[in-house]
């Protein structure tokens, strides 16, 4: 917002991801980010919910972190895009047989960390 551009959320829809599903195309939905476009924007390390109206009409949104593919300018298509993590296969393959991890599945817990943005001054 600060470059003048319109930042948007490209979202994987699932059970857990509350939009208007008309809007959904292919699972994927794109969000308008900018603050004339929301109301009670609120984002935090688990979720990113606001209100937004679609076709006139006032929604609450909410997105799991898990399911946020990417942010992106809308002017010039620049942003950051993520692999999504399926959540619940990825609990249940780094368990064993006796339910603990084991040392080779948690380095590939810390190398398939989810993405997070850092403030760098």
């Amino acid at each position: 917002m600060d470059n003048g551009c319109t930042p948007h959320l490209l979202v994987a829809v699932d059970g857990h991801t509350r939009v208007p599903m008309a809007y959904v195309k292919n699972d994927e939905i794109v969000l308008n980010v900018n603050y004339t476009a929301t109301k009670d924007l609120l984002i935090d390390n688990e979720a990113i919910s606001f209100s937004a109206r679609f076709g006139g009409v006032s929604q609450s949104l909410y997105v799991p972190m898990h399911a946020v593919k990417g942010i992106f300018a809308r002017e010039n298509g620049q942003g950051m895009f993520f692999e999504l993590e399926d959540g619940s296969l990825f609990a249940d393959k780094n368990k064993s047989a006796d339910g603990e991890a084991s040392s080779s599945e948690d380095k590939n817990v810390i190398k398939n960390k989810k993405p997070t943005l850092t403030i760098v001054k």
